[in-house]
């Protein structure tokens, strides 16, 4: 069982720009259409954490719906799925342990966390295993921040680091334990 970030991140630390856009992401050329590992890492999950905002990202992308496992959608506010995303996504809530205790019973045991805030509720609560980051040399000076305040700090050890198109710098960390 795991719970896994993998994302993508300013230089300065940011994952999306002051506008909530994620344009900067192509801000490296890629020409053969590398995924740097997603479909790998994407065969490792068994579902989809993603936080409400996350969610509305990803219903504004001007294409199908991207993903084939299931998605979970933590939200305190939503108390339903925008028209035409049911059966697509499902709403959860409650506590961070609890969430995960019942997607555990539902056969999910490899959890991908997605989404900035989402992201960093788990830290605080201790709850992430892996996380893959992988960093774009661009500075974007404000945005939505991967990480936020801990209350401890929480120590990782270093798998391996690749460097993406020569430009890029994707590191993976293990939660050490």
């Amino acid at each position: 069982m795991a719970n896994r970030v993998f994302i993508a991140t300013s230089l300065d630390g940011f994952i999306s720009d002051r506008d909530g856009a994620l344009d900067w992401l192509h801000s490296v050329p890629n020409p053969d259409n590398l995924d740097f590992g997603y479909a790998a890492f994407m065969e490792q999950i068994d579902a989809i954490v993603m936080g409400r905002k996350t969610f509305g990202t990803v219903c504004g992308f001007d294409c199908d719906w991207p993903y084939t496992k299931p998605v979970f959608v933590l939200s305190k506010s939503l108390t339903s799925l925008p028209d035409g995303y049911e059966g697509k996504a499902e709403l959860i809530t409650g506590s961070l342990g609890n969430v995960i205790a019942t997607l555990h019973e539902k056969g999910h045991q490899e959890l991908y966390i997605d989404g900035g805030s989402t992201i960093q509720s788990f830290l605080k609560e201790d709850l992430i295993d892996e996380m893959i980051i992988t960093v774009l040399p661009i500075l974007l000076g404000g945005g939505a921040r991967l990480f936020g305040e801990l209350s401890d700090s929480l120590a990782f050890e270093h798998v391996k680091t690749e460097v993406p198109l020569n430009s890029m710098v994707q590191n993976h960390y293990r939660r050490r334990r």
